[in-house]
């Protein structure tokens, strides 16, 4: 069963904490509480379905890591590809990015790209700047 991004991104940053020593179960919990950033971009690729779906799988898997379901069972169930991405300074803050592709028309493919991160007192618009990144790298 999939996590929610919030449990995604709630988990993320307790790891994260923990690993500089810090307490990773209030990270967490606070975690749970904080706003998201979130941004949704809609593009189309002039490609055939399964060529856009290769591209969408080779751009994510490189730029993330899977979350729950591996990019490959993902694609093969025709599921959405769920990754996590580091963004902000240092790559430090988790990104959850969920992409689908459909069918388009005129041999073009719809990609429908979501990124959503935490934001603290400082912000950082992460979702917002890993979605557009992740849009122009398909776009080339």
């Amino acid at each position: 069963m999939r996590r929610s991004e919030d449990e995604i991104l709630a988990e993320e940053l307790g790891a994260l904490a923990a690993s500089t020593g810090a307490a990773g179960g209030l990270t967490r919990l606070v975690a749970k509480w904080m706003k998201k950033n979130v941004h949704e971009i809609d593009l189309i690729i002039p490609l055939p379905f399964e060529d856009a779906v290769q591209r969408v799988v080779e751009v994510l898997a490189r730029e993330g890591r899977a979350t729950d379901v591996p990019i490959a069972d993902a694609v093969r169930n025709r599921q959405p590809i769920r990754v996590v991405v580091g963004a902000g300074y240092g790559g430090m803050n988790p990104v959850v990015v969920t992409a689908l592709v459909t069918p388009g028309d005129e041999g073009g493919s719809r990609v429908g790209i979501r990124a959503a991160a935490k934001e603290g007192l400082v912000k950082q618009r992460a979702g917002e700047k890993t979605a557009d990144r992740l849009a122009a790298l398909l776009r080339t």
